[in-house]
């Protein structure tokens, strides 16, 4: 669950640490302690982030001062001395040294999203607290610019609506088994280690690599799951945690969409209010219930015809995923390309020729071919590997009829089968995650991708947390993202005094 458009479809036992020992005194037996030495003590190689006159993230680095590195880690944290892989880091050195805190790693979310271009804008968000840090992007096992995995699919995600019958949702459920497939013949013998435990455990080598006791961390979204697991694995060798968008770990899954319908028909009753107040610019309604009926219109004509959009075929399977990849960020600039999607969804389903808009281009091209195959892979390999999915078809229909009595355009795609109800058994149990963390949590209450509910509960089983709550905006991503003044000044005070607020804090929207 990234904060990218495309993403926006949708971020512990056995850690092999190093005890303490009876013999430590003995430097060859300690030594031997440590199955992971060799990882832990490695010389990173800093180099250029530019890989070539046409790469946009390396060249907003390289203007940042950031050198970019390849941490080796083991593919099977098990078997230490068997195949390694890479995973790519960015850094940006705090100026600060006379007050330095330590690296701040971070993670986008997704997951799947590549985080090693986010050190320049987290910087900038962080003001003059940046400077007493090592900001550290980090694009986690497989994704981006790490070891890559690819299951060569026809589309960068696997979310797909139910449609609007049986017959439908059996195209759907041979569609994830496909999707799954794949995986299973290109990437079937790594699939088992892409795990958020084998991630976190790769952030602990990283932490060593970079010769720190104990880290920072700023996690969004999927993140936010991730930051909960690593401070679960490894208790003692974190600092500062800030998690935004925050996931309850009892929902998250691979069907974490689950349970997020109300919020994000909130969103898009939203939304539809913010283009009535703009008819005249975009023609879809003089009213919120004017502009929702234009939207049940086009999903009705998509159901009957698959419309046809710049040579795309748009299907009632895939127009709700559209829909719903509209509605994450609460802003003029995102809700009027989404406003221009909805025009040219009109259009063709009137039977009109249709160019389609830069933003509905962008989606349909993610959802409609295997330019982000990658993306989606992984993302799918790291649900699937870290938590089972029903396998019976009828479990998920059953969810998804009484869904669509509820929400007929978004319960059938939250609760739709996925390739996971395909894939083999994970590894390694879910981590039940400690209560004890102390850590600054950031949610807007109309959240559609991590539900407010899920950051209060996350609140609720950890009393050393405090919760930032932005009311009235219905944003996924807060900090450095949605510019609210209030929240910005809370997370960078505590990134630089390391102490949380004495009470929850909550930031309304028209704060600033």
């Amino acid at each position: 669950m990234s904060r990218t458009a495309a993403g926006a479809a949708l971020c512990l036992v056995g850690a092999l640490t190093l005890a303490a020992s009876p013999a430590a005194a003995q430097p060859v037996r300690a030594a031997a302690a440590d199955p992971l030495a060799r990882f832990h003590h490695q010389n990173l190689a800093w180099k250029s982030c530019l890989l070539g006159p046409d790469d946009a993230t390396g060249n907003e680095l390289e203007q940042a001062g950031a050198r970019c590195a390849d941490v080796t880690v083991p593919l099977n944290y098990d078997d230490p001395g068997g195949r390694t892989i890479t995973v790519a880091i960015s850094r940006i050195r705090g100026t600060d040294t006379a007050h330095r805190v330590g690296a701040l790693l971070l993670n986008g979310g997704g997951p799947g999203g590549q985080t090693i271009g986010d050190p320049p804008w987290v910087r900038t968000s962080m003001k003059q607290v940046a400077e007493r840090y090592d900001v550290v992007g980090v694009d986690p096992r497989f994704v981006g610019r790490s070891t890559p995995l690819d299951c060569h699919w026809p589309t960068g995600s696997f979310i797909r609506g139910a449609g609007t019958d049986r017959a439908d949702f059996d195209r759907s459920a041979a569609f994830a088994g496909e999707l799954a497939r794949r995986c299973r013949t290109n990437e079937g013998d790594v699939l088992p280690y892409v795990t958020t435990r084998n991630t976190a455990r790769d952030m602990d080598v990283i932490r060593a690599a970079l010769g720190e006791r104990r880290i920072s961390y700023l996690g969004y979204s999927y993140g936010s799951y991730l930051g909960q697991v690593y401070a679960t694995m490894f208790p003692g060798r974190t600092d500062r945690v800030v998690l935004d968008g925050v996931i309850a770990p009892g929902r998250y899954g691979p069907r974490l969409l689950r349970g997020t319908e109300r919020a994000n028909r909130h969103a898009l009753e939203g939304w539809a209010a913010w283009a009535a107040d703009r008819n005249t610019t975009y023609g879809l309604g003089g009213t919120r219930s004017a502009v929702l009926a234009a939207v049940d219109r086009v999903q009705a004509a998509a159901a009957r015809t698959p419309l046809s959009v710049g040579g795309r075929r748009v299907d009632a399977s895939l127009l709700p995923v559209i829909v719903m990849n509209g509605l994450s960020q609460d802003n003029d600039a995102a809700y009027g390309a989404f406003a221009e999607a909805v025009q040219d969804l009109r259009r063709a389903a009137a039977g009109r020729p249709v160019t389609p808009s830069p933003w509905l281009a962008e989606a349909l091209g993610f959802l409609l071919t295997g330019s982000d195959s990658s993306y989606g892979s992984v993302q799918t390999a790291i649900l699937c590997g870290d938590v089972a999915a029903p396998r019976d078809p009828e479990t998920y229909w059953r969810d998804v009829q009484r869904a669509r009595a509820q929400d007929a355009l978004i319960g059938p795609v939250t609760n739709n089968i996925g390739p996971c109800a395909f894939w083999d058994a994970p590894r390694e149990r879910p981590t039940t995650i400690r209560g004890d963390v102390p850590a600054l949590l950031v949610n807007a209450t109309g959240d559609p991708r991590t539900t407010y509910e899920s950051a209060k509960t996350v609140r609720g089983n950890w009393p050393s947390s405090r919760l930032v709550t932005l009311r009235g905006a219905d944003q996924h991503a807060v900090y450095g993202v949605f510019g609210s003044s209030c929240a910005d000044t809370t997370v960078n005070s505590y990134l630089a005094t390391g102490r949380l607020p004495s009470a929850d804090v909550t930031c309304e929207r028209s704060s600033g």
